[in-house]
């Protein structure tokens, strides 16, 4: 399935700031540097990135934060660790004694192909204590900055416990923090998505559609383009032929024979070219949304014995973590709001419906399978309901 996209409202005067404060924190969880979360009522949190912390780490998010380090993992997780079956939300695993938590057991945790797996991990699993938290808490921004990083979707939080943090901007300025407020990073895929802008146009003559035009849209906050594929002239009173396509490097620019991207991809470049004129999405979503390493781990747990879907669970994402607001927004913005979609995937169509736009038709769109990627697509078509 689609990742549902809850729209939260945001005055407008503050989303450039939104977008920057989520863009910054992004850039120092990268670094693996901490940043500092703020969430309702008073609370707040230090936070690192799961992925690659040391112990060393672990000790400086303690004595600064002088609370008890806490490791957040997603739903999906924590149910492939069989630690609680059937929650919504993100999970808290809490150690009770900052002994506990280390390095090498939340890399145990959090990550599928760690190398830590040994009794003495399961040992120190079975003394956390576990609970789902709220909805908008910080516990879920905190994973919600993880996978908006694009590494793996879990943290390291402690609350915020020092004594003198009562002025929490001075504080954090004190120690050299970046400090976001929780609801940017929930309202951010509704946020990035309204802020889409035409940045560059040109001609670029295709093999197979030689009337090509393409036109780069970027976000406000400076980060990845989607580009729309113009094919011909097509007009905006009628319904247009469009493909959306999410960026594959192995498949588009490598001919991966994993997945059917590449075909895709040229496939319907040429029948878009075929009937005349159409509009392909080329969206920044690679990995159906979880990022170029994440897939590439994705495809290590495969040839270990998963399936697509699950091995995108075992990393602790959705099935599908892809966003079609943007889509919807850039098709506004060129002045189409009927659409013919390409697509084998149902989901897209409804998905793209509850953005606004009207989906008269879907176009199947489907190539022969190999040796290699008979699997992959067998488990969309069982699994996640494409229709070929």
């Amino acid at each position: 399935m689609t990742r549902r996209l809850e729209l939260v409202q945001m005055p407008a005067s503050r989303e450039p700031m939104s977008l920057l404060s989520v863009d910054r924190s992004v850039s120092e969880l990268r670094r693996g540097r901490m940043i500092a979360i703020r969430g309702h009522e008073g609370q707040a949190a230090l936070m690192l990135a799961a992925e690659a912390v040391t112990d060393a780490d672990l000790k400086e998010l303690a004595e600064i934060s002088q609370g008890t380090p806490q490791l957040i993992v997603t739903a999906r997780r924590a149910a492939v660790l069989d630690i609680i079956q059937g929650a919504e939300h993100a999970v808290i695993l809490n150690a009770g004694d900052s002994s506990v938590l280390t390095a090498e057991l939340a890399a145990h945790l959090c990550d599928p192909l760690s190398s830590t797996h040994c009794d003495e991990m399961n040992t120190a699993l079975d003394s956390l204590k576990t609970q789902e938290a709220e909805l908008h808490s910080i516990e879920t921004a905190a994973v919600q900055f993880a996978k908006i990083a694009r590494l793996l979707p879990a943290a390291i939080i402690a609350s915020i416990k020092d004594p003198t943090a009562d002025d929490l901007d001075a504080w954090v300025k004190r120690h050299d923090l970046f400090l976001c407020d929780a609801g940017d990073v929930f309202q951010y895929d509704n946020t990035v998505a309204r802020s889409l802008s035409k940045v560059s146009e040109a001609r670029v003559p295709l093999e197979n559609a030689e009337d090509t035009r393409i036109i780069a849209f970027r976000p406000a906050d400076g980060g990845l383009e989607h580009l729309a594929i113009i094919i011909g002239q097509p007009a905006t009173d009628e319904p247009v032929l469009v493909r959306l396509h999410s960026e594959c490097f192995t498949g588009d620019l490598l001919a991966s024979l994993k997945c059917d991207c590449g075909d895709q991809l040229r496939g319907a470049i040429s029948e878009i070219s075929t009937k005349g004129s159409g509009i392909m999405l080329y969206l920044a979503q690679e990995g159906r949304g979880i990022g170029l390493v994440n897939k590439l781990r994705a495809y290590e747990l495969q040839d270990r014995g998963f399936d697509t879907l699950d091995a995108n669970e075992q990393l602790g994402f959705d099935a599908d973590e892809r966003v079609y607001l943007p889509a919807a927004q850039m098709l506004h913005a060129l002045g189409f709001n009927k659409i013919h979609l390409m697509t084998n995937n149902p989901d897209k169509v409804t998905a793209l419906s509850s953005c606004g736009m009207d989906v008269s038709k879907r176009v199947p769109h489907a190539f022969p399978t190999n040796k290699h990627n008979e699997q992959y697509l067998s488990t969309k078509e069982k699994r996640s309901g494409h229709l070929f």
